[in-house]
């Protein structure tokens, strides 16, 4: 969902156009692709969105300055942390942070620096826009390097957040290496007479995007779920689904057992917070010769392992125990990363020790029982960015990743089952019970994976 930078250029003026011709054609260039096609687009100065991200890069910098800047006085979590709003104000705008001590902890368990995690969101580089074929009305931004996604959501989905957050922490406590997509913040910003804007700010599950050369979104159904693809050398970014995927499979090999079961995991936290309409994205790449042949060496393995089980956090946060498997950012790690595939040769991190994480916030403590160790279902992660996102197989390396879910199951979904249960009598569609959805998720990929 996250495609290589494409900037579409206008076409060239014609001699003897006036200026004020030559504005107005490229403006209507400009709206036409941007309704026309589906990508990512520099949000530049004649783009309309470019004083909404200014004012963004400029909030969220301050935002997480002050985080820097305020040193954790506990290690444990209270409800303050979890209820805390921080408001800035700003010239034309103020800037509201909530659960700021929450997703402080939350994005150093990941092992993401807060000096690391402000330069993508307040660099100099343009932020990007992506426009994709979704029945979403949100707004979406990518920062400049592709790390980090800003999503807009109506205040309820963000309440439905923070009500659930401390849930949501309490799931990557007990499986570190699980497909839900990262969140990293949420915040809210009023521009002087606009509305106040809810958005959340994430991991891209598609980072990094440069050599990944096709992309799913899946939800286990098929009443419109399907994408016409566009001509063949179309540099439209397409994001297909269901039932284009059909007749292809995930090969994964060894690992194919623990995606099950982290996708039964997953799928079960979401059916308890009573949630559905969430999506499972599916990015991949062919892998390069030497990739696949690579000859791992002791060290490697013992890097891989190290990080699988015992986190790498880095040195400015020691004081929070990390998510086993997080690799730091570039530049930051004591160890050389390499662009590695998975060993196919090492059964899963089921089998090995590990450092689970009891808490976000106190040093994970060493525990040597298989059962804990499989009950965390851990996997042996490539040395590889975005590690908690990646898996290779033998030919080809897979991205996947569990992403929107904030959609409940109250009274408005109910009675849309009803309807759609009456127009699509005997087929299968997106609006179903959370249980039901679970359950049809985890069937696709028992069945589309070998």
């Amino acid at each position: 969902m996250y495609p290589d930078h494409k900037h579409f250029l206008p076409p060239e003026e014609s001699q003897g156009e006036s200026r004020g011709s030559a504005r107005r054609r490229r403006l209507f260039w400009k709206l036409r692709q941007r309704w026309k096609l589906l990508g990512l687009f520099e949000i530049d100065k004649d783009h309309d969105f470019y004083p909404l991200t200014c004012d963004l890069k400029e909030g969220l910098k301050d935002a997480v300055q002050d985080t820097i800047q305020t040193e954790a006085t506990q290690s444990l979590l209270t409800d303050e942390d979890y209820s805390a709003k921080l408001t800035q104000g700003h010239e034309g705008y103020v800037m509201r942070t909530y659960a700021g001590p929450v997703f402080k902890q939350f994005r150093q368990s990941l092992g993401v620096t807060e000096e690391s995690y402000q330069r993508s969101l307040s660099s100099c580089g343009l932020y990007l826009q992506f426009i994709s074929n979704s029945k979403s009305k949100a707004d979406f931004f990518l920062t400049n390097d592709k790390r980090l996604f800003l999503k807009t959501q109506s205040k309820r989905e963000v309440h439905f957040l923070l009500q659930i957050l401390r849930k949501y922490i309490q799931h990557f406590q007990s499986y570190p290496h699980s497909l839900l997509v990262k969140i990293l913040g949420v915040h809210s910003i009023t521009r002087t007479q606009e509305k106040k804007k809810y958005f959340i700010i994430m991991q891209s599950v598609f980072f990094p995007d440069e050599r990944i050369t096709g992309r799913y979104d899946i939800k286990g159904c098929h009443v419109s779920r399907w994408t016409e693809p566009e001509p063949e050398g179309s540099r439209v970014l397409q994001v297909f689904k269901d039932l284009n995927f059909e007749g292809n499979v995930i090969c994964l090999d060894q690992q194919r057992s623990w995606l099950l079961r982290q996708t039964e995991l997953d799928t079960h936290f979401l059916r308890d917070l009573n949630v559905l309409d969430y999506s499972l994205l599916v990015g991949f790449q062919t892998l390069h010769q030497d990739e696949k042949n690579q000859s791992w060496s002791l060290a490697n393995l013992i890097v891989r392992t190290k990080r699988s089980v015992n986190g790498t956090g880095s040195p400015t946060t020691s004081q929070c125990a990390s998510v086993p498997g997080t690799v730091e950012e570039e530049g930051e790690s004591t160890d050389k990363e390499e662009e590695g595939t998975e060993f196919s040769g090492t059964p899963d991190l089921t089998s090995a020790r590990r450092v689970p994480m009891k808490r976000i916030g106190q040093q994970a403590s060493t525990v040597s029982n298989i059962s804990d160790v499989i009950a965390q279902n851990r996997r042996l992660l490539p040395n590889y960015k975005n590690p908690l996102h990646v898996m290779d197989g033998p030919e080809l390396r897979y991205f996947i990743g569990i992403i929107d879910i904030f959609t409940v199951y109250g009274l408005k979904k109910r009675l849309e089952h009803l309807w759609k249960s009456m127009r699509y009598h005997g087929q299968e569609f997106s609006t179903v019970s959370p249980s039901r959805y679970a359950h049809r998720l985890c069937h696709w990929v028992e069945t589309h994976t070998v």
